[in-house]
């Protein structure tokens, strides 16, 4: 089961999210208010998937930084009720793997969830494959005639 924590200021929007999750199968580790308090629970919890308030993420850089320096395989998600092309733009160029807009609508938040894991498996076996040893003409493994 994947582990999550979510960042956001508001409390009400923290719950609903935490609602979604729990009930499209996720382990929300922790919430928290603040960014600090966010990296504090991802120290403990060591989680996959971060959900991070875009206020959150505009007020502490730093924190967003540290995020990705410490856990560079989370995938951080912004939830935000207005995303524009600049913010996009930034967001990913900060590591953001995707997008997750209020009002929550459960179906689409755990689509897009699933879809940014499905994403990185395949880019995780892609990578493996192009890694690994190919057996060498004339080996033993070739059959004999």
């Amino acid at each position: 089961m994947l582990k999550a924590i979510i960042i956001d200021s508001s409390a009400v929007a923290r719950g609903l999210l935490n609602t979604v999750l729990l009930d499209g199968g996720y382990d929300v580790a922790g919430q928290a208010h603040t960014c600090a308090a966010g990296i504090a629970l991802m120290i403990k919890h060591n989680p996959h998937i971060v959900c991070i308030a875009l206020e959150q993420l505009e007020s502490d850089l730093d924190g967003m930084r540290e995020i990705k320096a410490k856990w560079p395989k989370a995938l951080v998600f912004v939830v935000s009720s207005q995303l524009d092309a600049a913010t996009i733009q930034s967001s990913h160029a900060l590591g953001v793997s995707g997008f997750i807009v209020k009002p929550f609508k459960a179906d689409t938040v755990l689509n897009t969830i699933r879809n940014v894991v499905i994403a990185m498996v395949k880019r995780q076996r892609a990578a493996m494959a192009a890694s690994a040893p190919k057996p060498e003409e004339g080996s033993a493994e070739a059959p004999a005639e």
